[in-house]
């Protein structure tokens, strides 16, 4: 099972290492990771997506909340939750190309954001599910590079991770 789990920690160096150690030493892929500093530029806020069995994956949240600078850990798996994903993708995009790329991008309510005479970058925001369906689209004109994000998330409604 998918978790993402929201991680409030002290903004210091090496707090990233000591909370991605922590999940590398129990054997847990990170298939996700974010990092930014959040409205208190004391606390970052990592949003992390593992897979794995429930039982193990509560362990290591706990295990993690133990950890000096962490603040907070909330795994999202019962809760709710809005979650977002930033991929750029620069294709090839050649004369007769242009027309068939600009409608996928229409399509999927992207942005073209850079132009060359023979490529386009694309900008997408969405699920996994999204992002992934527009890069299939896309791959048939040649994917020349592509950078995601990873998955952020957040609780829907008024219910906040500060508490």
């Amino acid at each position: 099972m998918q978790h993402t789990i929201t991680v409030l920690v002290e903004n210091k160096p090496g707090v990233l290492a000591r909370v991605s150690g922590l999940f590398a030493r129990r054997g847990f892929n990170i298939e996700s990771l974010a990092v930014s500093i959040t409205d208190d530029p004391t606390i970052s806020r990592m949003s992390i997506v593992v897979s794995g069995d429930d039982s193990i994956l509560d362990q290591i949240n706990k295990q993690t909340d133990k950890l000096i600078d962490v603040i907070k850990v909330i795994d999202y798996v019962d809760t709710p939750i809005v979650e977002r994903e930033l991929a750029m993708i620069k294709v090839n995009a050649e004369n007769m190309q242009r027309a068939e790329i600009m409608q996928i991008v229409d399509i999927f309510h992207a942005k073209i954001i850079d132009i060359s005479e023979t490529t386009f970058t694309i900008e997408v925001t969405g699920n996994t599910d999204k992002v992934d369906a527009i890069e299939r689209l896309l791959a048939p004109f040649g994917i020349k590079e592509m950078v995601r994000t990873g998955m952020i998330a957040m609780a829907r409604g008024s219910i906040t991770a500060v508490g």
